[in-house]
C-alpha cells in the first residue's frame, strides 16, 4: 500500500491540518501525571509534530471527544486536552526547538453536525484553513466523517496530503497479519462491544482459530448458530463464563492458554474479563501473559486493551499496540479504511 509520506511533503512555513485522535475521557485527563498509558493518544502523535515544529509549520491539531451530537457541550471541549497536549510536546522539546512551536488546537469537531455528515460544505470550510492536510488518526479512520474523508478530498489535488509518522507504522505492522504472516494465525476477540462479533466471518478467512471471550459468549448464546456456520466447526473456541459473566472459567482459560501456545501470529482485541477488578482479573491476566510470552508475533488494539496490557506490564512484550480498537479490526476485515481511501484513490 502506497501512502503519501508527510516527509515527502513541503511543509516548511505551511498551515498544516493535523486529524489526531483527541477522544480522552474527563477521567483519563484527570489522573494523567505520569501514567503514560492515560495519555497514549497524545503520546503516539510526538513523532509527527516534533518533525512538524523542526520545519517549522503552523500546526493546527483538530479532533473530536465524545458524543455531542452536533451541539456545544462544555464538558466535551477539547482545552483540557490542548493544554496537556502542549505539555507533552514542551517536555520532548530540546530547548532550541521550544522557539519553532507554533501550535493550535480547533474546538471539538463534533460540535457541528457537519462532521459526522461527511458534509463536503463543512470539509471546505476546514480546508481552508490550511496548505496541507496530515491523517495521523488511525483510531477514527474507519469512520467516513468530514475530518477524515471528506477533507482530504479537498486538498488532495494540491499534492498536499499525507498521513502521519504513527499512522504508517500501524499500517506496516497490520499488513504483517494479512501477507505472508506466520502460522497459525490466533484471533482472541473479547470484551463487551457485541459489534466484534461481526467480524467472526471475515476473520475466518485468514485466521485458524478465534477464541472468544468477555461477555461476547453471552450474546452468541442469545443467536442462533446459523447465523455464523463457523461456530459448528472447530475454529471458533467461545468461552464459558462464570456464574456472575465478569470473567471466563479456569477450563476456559486453559484451552486458551493451549491454543496460544500453538501460534505464529496472534491478534488481540478487547480484555478478556472485568480487569479493573482484582476479584475478575484472572482471565485477563492469564491469556494476556500467555500471549505476552509466546515467540509468536503479536499485536493487541483498543484502549481498555492497551489499560490491561499496560495494568500488567507487558507493553514491551507485544510487537505492536495500535491505537484504535475498530479501526485495527476494519483494516484487518478489509485490508483498507475510508480514511486510507481518501488518500489513494
Amino acid at each position: 500500500m502506497k501512502l503519501p509520506k508527510l516527509e515527502d511533503l513541503g511543509v516548511e512555513g505551511k498551515r498544516v491540518l493535523v486529524r489526531a485522535d483527541l477522544d480522552l475521557k474527563n477521567e483519563e485527563l484527570k489522573k494523567q501525571g505520569n501514567e503514560e498509558s492515560s495519555n497514549f493518544r497524545l503520546q503516539v502523535l510526538i513523532p509527527t509534530l516534533k518533525y512538524l515544529i523542526e520545519k517549522k509549520a503552523k500546526i493546527i491539531v483538530i479532533g473530536h471527544k465524545g458524543r455531542p451530537g452536533g451541539k456545544k457541550v462544555e464538558d466535551l471541549s477539547l482545552g483540557p486536552v490542548s493544554k496537556l497536549l502542549e505539555e507533552l510536546i514542551n517536555k520532548s522539546l530540546p530547548k532550541d526547538l521550544r522557539k519553532n512551536l507554533d501550535m493550535n488546537m480547533m474546538e471539538n469537531l463534533r460540535f457541528n453536525p457537519g462532521e459526522e455528515n461527511n458534509d463536503k460544505h463543512y470539509a471546505l470550510h476546514l480546508a481552508e484553513t490550511a496548505d496541507v492536510y496530515v491523517n495521523e488518526a488511525f483510531a477514527v479512520s474507519h469512520r467516513k466523517h468530514a475530518s477524515v474523508v471528506a477533507l482530504p478530498l479537498q486538498l488532495k489535488s494540491k499534492n498536499s496530503v499525507a498521513v502521519g509518522m504513527r499512522f504508517r507504522e500501524e499500517i506496516g505492522n497490520l499488513s504483517k497479519v494479512l501477507d505472508n504472516p506466520k502460522k497459525p494465525i490466533i484471533v482472541v476477540i473479547s470484551g463487551i462491544k457485541e459489534d466484534k462479533l461481526s467480524y467472526l466471518e471475515p476473520f475466518d478467512k485468514f485466521a485458524d482459530k478465534i477464541l472468544v471471550g468477555g461477555r461476547l459468549p453471552e450474546k452468541i448464546g442469545e443467536m442462533p448458530n446459523a447465523k455464523w456456520p463457523m461456530l459448528n466447526d472447530r475454529k471458533v473456541a467461545v468461552a464459558k463464563l462464570l456464574p456472575d459473566k465478569e470473567d471466563i472459567t479456569i477450563h476456559s482459560i486453559e484451552k486458551f492458554e493451549r491454543e496460544i501456545e500453538k501460534a505464529g501470529t496472534i491478534v488481540v482485541s478487547g480484555p478478556i474479563g472485568k480487569f479493573e477488578e482484582e476479584g475478575h482479573m484472572q482471565g485477563t491476566e492469564r491469556v494476556f501473559k500467555a500471549v505476552a510470552n509466546s515467540s509468536a508475533f503479536k499485536v493487541a488494539g483498543g484502549g481498555e486493551t492497551q489499560r490491561a496490557i499496560s495494568l500488567l506490564g507487558l507493553e514491551g512484550k507485544f510487537d505492536w499496540i495500535s491505537v484504535g480498537g475498530g479501526a485495527m479490526l476494519e483494516f484487518l476485515a478489509h485490508g483498507t479504511l475510508p480514511g486510507i481511501e481518501a488518500l489513494i484513490n
